[in-house]
C-alpha cells in the first residue's frame, strides 16, 4: 500500500518524522513524502529535514510565498500531477496549514481516502485561516486521528462517525522524545554566552504581527518584559519582515535586554524552550511542547484549538492582551510553585506506532 505524506510548513516536518519512520518499519507500507515547499528557506525547512534525519523529500512542488488563494491553486494543481504519477492508496496530511487543505482537497476530488493526523482541533474564531483548513480538511477526511478528547468530541458534533475517529496521542511529543538526546547536547545558550533567567517569546499569526499596530503593542509588551528579565525572541521570517516594512526594526534593536534570534532549528527551539523560566507564544505546537516539558506558558490569543493544555497543562490564555496584563499574569504564575498538571492521555511516543497499526488494520486486514 503507497501512503503520500504531505508537508508544506515548518511544524510539518516535525509531525511527519515519526509517521514516515513507522510507516517504513510496517512491511505492508511502502511511504513517500511530499513537500509543498510552502516553507522553502533553509531555516524553515531545511535544517528540518537535516536534523530530523528525513530523506529528502521524494517530491518537492517549490510553491514558496504568495497569498492564501495563490499557494492553495499552486499546491492544488502540483499535487495533482504528482498523484497522478504515484498512484497512491492514501493521502495523510498532518495540522490545518494551506498545504494540507489543498492536499486533501486534490485527494478528495480524486476519490483518493485521506487520512487526517491532529484531526478535531478548533478554537471557534473562523477569522483564522487554519481553523477554515481544520474543518474543511475533516469534513474530506476518511480516517481522523486526534490528539485530545475535546477534539473527537468537535469532530461528534460535526456529524463524523464515531469508528472513523481515533484517540491516538500526539506525533509532536514522538519526535520531542526520540530527539531528546540530540536535543541535550545542544549549546546554544553557552555558545551566546546567556547565563541568566530568560523569558522566551515567539509570535507569527497574522492577528500579530501583520500590522503596525499590533507590532507597536508587541513591542511595548517586550520593553515592559525587557525592565525586569531578559527576554529571548527567535524572530519568523513573516515577523521580522513585517517588521522591517514598518520601519521598527531599530526600535526593537534599542530594547536592552531583549536578545533577537534567527528563526532557531528544532533541536535549538527546544533547548531554548527546555531552559526557559517562562515561554510566551502564539503557536499550537509550542503550547503543546511547554506542557509535556512542564514549563509555564503564556499563549497571546483569546482562543487555544489545544484546551487540553490549559485544563491539564501547563498553558495560560492572555486573552484580548495588554501589557499590564500580561505582566501580572507572568508575576503572578513565577511567584509560586508550577500548578499540579498532567502530561495529556497519550502524549508518550508511540502515536505513529498506534496510527500506522490503525491504517493497517482498516486498509491492509479488513
Amino acid at each position: 500500500m503507497k501512503i503520500l505524506t504531505v508537508a508544506g510548513a515548518r511544524p510539518n516536518f516535525i509531525k511527519i518524522a515519526p509517521l514516515h519512520r513507522a510507516f517504513n518499519a510496517c512491511g505492508d507500507f511502502v511511504s513517500r513524502t511530499v513537500h509543498t515547499g510552502q516553507h522553502s528557506d533553509f531555516s524553515m525547512s531545511g535544517i528540518f529535514f537535516r536534523q530530523l534525519g528525513l530523506p529528502g523529500p521524494d517530491h518537492f512542488l517549490g510553491i514558496g510565498a504568495g497569498t492564501q488563494t495563490e499557494q492553495i491553486a499552486k499546491i492544488m494543481l502540483a499535487f495533482e500531477r504528482t498523484i497522478k504519477k504515484e498512484k497512491p492508496d492514501l493521502i495523510v496530511v498532518v495540522g490545518d496549514v494551506n498545504s494540507s487543505f489543498a492536499c486533501a482537497l486534490v485527494a478528495a476530488k480524486l476519490h483518493i481516502p485521506i487520512a487526517h493526523v491532529e484531526a478535531g482541533l478548533r478554537c471557534g474564531d473562523r477569522k483564522m485561516p487554519e481553523e477554515i483548513n481544520r474543518i474543511l480538511i475533516d469534513a474530506m477526511a476518511d480516517v481522523h486521528f486526534a490528539t485530545e478528547s475535546a477534539a473527537v468530541g468537535n469532530l461528534l458534533n460535526e456529524n463524523i462517525d464515531l469508528d472513523r475517529i481515533h484517540l491516538v496521542g500526539n506525533v509532536m511529543i514522538d519526535s520531542l522524545l526520540y530527539y531528546m538526546p540530540d536535543i541535550e547536547r545542544i549549546t546554544l545558550l553557552q555558545t551566546l554566552g546567556i547565563t541568566q533567567p530568560y523569558l522566551l517569546l515567539t509570535m507569527h499569526r497574522p492577528q500579530n504581527v501583520d500590522s503596525k499596530p499590533a507590532l507597536e503593542k508587541l513591542l511595548d509588551l517586550i520593553n515592559a518584559l525587557a525592565s525586569t528579565r531578559l527576554v529571548i525572541f527567535p524572530v519568523h521570517p513573516r515577523t521580522l519582515n513585517n517588521i522591517n516594512h514598518f520601519n521598527l526594526l531599530t526600535a526593537f534593536n534599542n530594547i536592552k535586554n531583549l536578545r533577537l534570534l534567527v528563526p532557531a532549528g528544532y533541536f535549538e527551539f527546544v533547548h531554548l524552550t527546555k531552559n526557559a523560566v517562562l515561554v510566551l507564544t502564539d503557536s499550537g505546537g509550542v503550547q503543546e511542547e511547554t506542557t509535556f516539558l512542564r514549563i509555564p506558558c503564556i499563549t497571546l490569543r483569546k482562543e487555544t484549538e489545544r484546551p487540553v493544555t490549559v485544563l491539564e497543562g501547563t498553558n495560560h490564555l492572555a486573552g484580548d492582551y495588554s501589557v499590564k496584563k500580561v505582566v501580572a499574569l507572568i508575576d503572578g504564575i513565577l511567584s509560586k510553585p508550577l500548578k499540579d498538571t498532567r502530561i495529556p492521555s497519550g502524549w508518550d511516543g508511540n502515536t505513529a506506532t498506534r496510527i500506522t497499526a490503525i491504517l493497517r488494520e482498516k486498509y491492509i486486514n479488513s
